[in-house]
């Protein structure tokens, strides 16, 4: 098992979910106090790990017909967009 692998995927994924608004909304399904914990905990971890399922699966895909290379330049390209447009709002 790589152990190694393991880790640095759990560090990147947990420090790129804290603060994140699906930890948000989870913490406001909790606080809210109309779903049992046991249930926003449940929800909220079928929900991450489905989304996991689907990008692991759609990343072996993508992985055998494009490049990394042009993978990895999309996603940036990508987050720049979105970051600009959260940034400007109706401006864009």
């Amino acid at each position: 098992m790589d152990w190694k692998g393991l880790f640095m995927v759990f560090c990147a994924v947990f420090l790129a979910e804290l603060g994140d608004k699906t930890q948000v909304a989870t913490l406001l399904f909790s606080m809210e106090g109309k779903i049992p914990r046991s249930m926003v905990f449940l929800g909220a971890a079928l929900a991450l790990v489905t989304a996991t399922a689907l990008a692991v699966v759609a990343g072996g895909w993508l992985g055998r017909v494009l490049p990394y290379r042009l993978l990895r330049w999309a996603a940036g390209v990508g987050f720049l967009i979105v970051g600009l447009w959260v940034l400007l709002g109706e401006k864009i």
